[in-house]
């Protein structure tokens, strides 16, 4: 008998039906010469420190560091886990071979390692390894099944990540919870979820504390296009202003006008984080819930395996696209193209080189049929992405137009889409929609003069943007580096922080800490946060670089090119230098970590000031006898019986003041710099200073 492992219930199912094992017994399904178990992901785990010495159960500081001298692992101590695992050993110890059908990946093979050694198997294993759970990929890879020796470095990189998360968490968060937790909190420090942090807390510190600069920008306006002075930021008004109005009269002169076609390839086909990325920008979609949807759509057989880490596919699988595209019922009116001439294989799409355990996500051609909305809004995403990828590239029409006045020089640039390639996949087809027209750059001749309509626009420069998951997570995979270019973001993939596997797991792990909290779309650190990132003096635990060149040797371990023990004794020597380091640093004995209620730290400080002293309390700025009381729409003087007519509103000129800028108004007869007014006449919001003097009054119906 034969007995193959999946790694849950639904996917042991789907590969009995395919092999034959169609009779249903207690934990496992039996048929045409196999049986068919399962097991519920983790049915192991890495002993806890109680499990090696009694002393190790309390947390103390006198013990640390916790470094066993060999590590073991156990069955996890659940009934319905135990029952399992029981049924999982009889059946491998009484059995002529072993199918690992696990997931097709690193913890997937962990997994499977694990609960085989616990079991004390001794027959001989092979490896089921399949991308998509469709009745021909699973015929497919029984027919080809490996040998499970060949996984042997996958499973020594797994076991050394896992011994690797275990030395740093156990004794890292215990170090800092005693030292400077309060009210029995849990300080939770992690290899992959500190960086992480320190990366947020980092933004918002570079938030709070930045201050904006006031720089001018000359433009002017010639034929109805808008040209830009080269000298782009101008830190002084007088240069700007001189610049102007030595300008203002001379006339404008073409000096080139240069027009360049050219092409715009089709976005990558989606690894995970690719794919978490563009569903969070477009819907929302938390990296969690993205990848809860994609994992369904793979066990449905819509989709590809997700949990994967290239944007690219093997050259043999190049054959099998039509018949995908063929599938595509849905889609026909994008398919149609494609179809009746041959599929174009481009060096973007395919390359084994850059295929890692798995290809880039795709659709199967099986019919996305009973699936929820979210998980059709995912599918639809995948598939229009991989069809775009068979169509032609966009060709574009870039513009180019350089001008001056009295030498000093301007330009305007300008794209038109000449034929739409690929991006035909992402219009409508919706009758009423319109394709949104470009602007076209009028025809220039070189030597042309005429009148211009120059002017200065005065701006301010403005703080980072606090990351949203989206970008969070791009930052993960880069280690911290801000990337734009695609290649040079699959350049840093060996470098970045976690796994595309892991790395939603650990965002919400934070959340779960109260780390960090979302405002809206972006994710901002709680006071908590920032607290434990600050006391952390120890770089390396802290750093996206240096946590990304353990996930570069985790990777090499993969490879076989690292040695799991060199890591392992890597991480004790670190985990020995942060012990001494926290034991033994003199640090201020006030130094200590409350519990935060998830409150932003920007939000908290805020609260603090606002409630320093109420309107109620300030005098009348104009009688100097009143108080004020709130009204609708305005605070007023008590004293409009005996005729002060003071009015301050709580809306001017389209904006809402805040209670802090109220007070500022009223106790200091001006407020710090606001934005966001709108002037009469204009239709973009200008920035200024409110002041008033003491007959300062405002007609609410005006």
């Amino acid at each position: 008998m034969k007995v193959c492992i999946a790694e849950k219930p639904s996917v042991a199912k789907d590969i009995a039906q395919v092999i034959g094992a169609t009779q249903r017994k207690d934990g496992y399904y039996e048929g045409n010469g196999y049986q068919v178990t399962w097991t519920f992901g983790h049915l192991c785990t890495l002993k806890e420190p109680h499990d090696y010495a009694e002393e190790w159960k309390y947390w103390n500081l006198r013990q640390l560091p916790i470094v066993p001298s060999r590590f073991g692992i156990k069955v996890m101590e659940d009934s319905g886990v135990q029952k399992q695992f029981h049924v999982i050993t009889r059946l491998v110890q009484n059995c002529e071979m072993v199918i690992n059908c696990g997931d097709a990946g690193q913890e997937g093979e962990l997994i499977q390692r694990w609960v085989l050694h616990l079991a004390k198997c001794k027959a001989p294993v092979k490896r089921l390894w399949i991308s998509s759970l469709t009745e021909e990929a699973i015929k497919e890879g029984f027919q080809n099944l490996r040998d499970a020796e060949k996984f042997d470095s996958l499973y020594a990189a797994g076991n050394a990540r896992a011994i690797g998360d275990w030395l740093l968490g156990i004794n890292a968060t215990r170090l800092f919870t005693k030292k400077f937790g309060q009210q029995k909190q849990v300080l939770s420090i992690g290899r992959v979820q500190t960086p992480t942090l320190a990366m947020i807390v980092q933004r918002h510190l570079e938030i709070e504390n930045f201050k904006p600069e006031d720089y001018w920008e000359l433009r002017t306006v010639y034929r109805d296009t808008e040209f830009n002075s080269i000298l782009g930021k101008i830190k002084k008004q007088e240069k700007a202003e001189y610049a102007l109005e030595k300008i203002q009269t001379e006339p404008f002169e073409i000096l080139s006008f240069e027009q360049k076609e050219g092409t715009e390839k089709p976005p990558r086909l989606f690894d995970l984080t690719a794919l978490q990325v563009e569903c969070n920008k477009k819907f929302g979609f938390s990296a969690e819930n993205t990848l809860k949807h994609v994992q369904s759509l793979y066990e449905k057989k819509i989709v590809t395996y997700p949990r994967v880490d290239t944007t690219y596919l093997p050259s043999d699988l190049y054959p099998k696209i039509k018949g995908i595209l063929e599938k595509l019922n849905y889609y026909n009116t994008l398919t149609a193209p494609l179809l009746g001439k041959p599929i174009k294989k481009s060096k973007q799409v395919f390359d084994d080189k850059k295929v890692t355990d798995h290809h880039a996500i795709i659709p199967t051609g099986v019919a996305a049929s009973g699936i929820s909305p979210d998980e059709q809004k995912v599918y639809d995403t995948i598939t229009r992405r991989f069809i775009a990828n068979f169509y032609p590239d966009c060709k574009v029409s870039n513009t180019t137009v350089v001008g001056h006045v009295l030498k000093l020089e301007f330009k305007a640039t300008g794209k038109q889409v000449l034929s739409d390639g690929w991006r035909f996949v992402y219009q409508t087809n919706k009758e009423n929609d319109k394709k949104e027209e470009e602007k076209i750059m009028p025809t220039f001749v070189q030597g042309e003069k005429g009148p211009h309509t120059p002017r200065v626009d005065q701006k301010q420069t403005t703080p980072p943007k606090p990351y949203t998951e989206a970008t969070l997570l791009r930052a993960m995979e880069t280690a911290g580096k801000q990337v734009k270019d695609e290649e040079m973001r699959e350049m840093l993939k060996d470098n970045g922080i976690g796994r595309p596997s892991t790395r939603a797991n650990i965002i919400e792990t934070l959340f779960r800490r109260k780390y960090i909290t979302r405002q809206r779309k972006n994710i901002i650190a709680t006071q908590t946060g920032i607290d434990l990132i600050q006391i952390i003096d120890n770089k390396t635990l802290k750093s996206p670089a240096l946590t990304g060149d353990w996930e570069k040797k985790l990777r090499s371990i993969e490879k076989g090119e690292y040695e799991p023990n060199r890591f392992k004794e890597e991480l004790v020597a670190m985990v020995v230098e942060l012990t001494n380091e926290v034991l033994f640093k003199k640090y201020d004995k006030n130094i200590t970590i409350l519990p935060d209620k998830e409150k932003p730290a920007a939000e908290k400080s805020t609260k603090k000031t606002t409630q320093k002293k109420a309107i109620e309390d300030i005098q009348c700025p104009k009688c100097k006898e009143g108080k004020l009381l709130k009204g609708k729409k305005a605070y007023g003087c008590n004293r409009y019986k005996e005729g002060c007519n003071f009015v301050l509103p709580f809306d001017f000129m389209g904006k809402k003041l805040t209670n802090n800028q109220l007070v500022q108004l009223l106790e200091k007869g001006k407020t710090t710099k606001i934005t966001g007014f709108l002037i009469p006449g204009n239709d973009t919001a200008k920035s200024g200073k409110l002041c008033f003097t003491s007959d300062f009054n405002i007609n609410l119906e005006e």
